[in-house]
């Protein structure tokens, strides 16, 4: 069987594992070395692990106190605002329904105003009509 072969270039890329394992794999040999060629004793060095884990905890203690007291602040401004759009709307409502209210009653009171006109007109204009009937019947006497 006859190979067939290309002249072209073949370029191949590997993907490694990735950064955050070799990271923490040369943090583990890194830490480790650094305990045996310490240069203080196991006691010192176990003595100054546990301060520094103290004040690693302690640190992590204070900024999730400062964190939370910044969530607490922000989450009252936040109610705050809610609190005064809530007002300023409910505000507006009452300042458009007692507009409308107003609007209502006015155009209630225009058609009063109306009907009367209108019925005042409808008695001028049939006493009129009975003063001309009135009148034919004299004048046809």
């Amino acid at each position: 069987m006859a190979h067939v072969r290309d002249d072209k270039p073949v370029i191949i890329i590997e993907k490694s594992g990735g950064g955050i394992g070799g990271f923490l794999f040369g943090l583990l040999v890194g830490a480790g070395a650094a305990l045996l060629l310490a240069p203080k004793s196991g006691e010192e060095t176990r003595e100054a692990l546990r301060e520094r884990g103290k004040k690693l905890t302690d640190d992590a203690r204070s900024r999730a106190e400062d964190w939370g007291h910044r969530v607490e602040d922000e989450y009252d401004k936040a109610r705050d605002r809610f609190d005064e759009r809530f007002k300023s709307a409910r505000r507006t409502y009452r300042e458009k329904k007692e507009s409308a209210k107003d609007a209502l009653d006015a155009g209630r009171a225009a058609v009063h105003s109306a009907r009367d006109e209108l019925d005042r007109r409808l008695a001028d204009s049939r006493a009129a009509s009975v003063d001309v009937a009135d009148a034919d019947e004299v004048d046809a006497d």
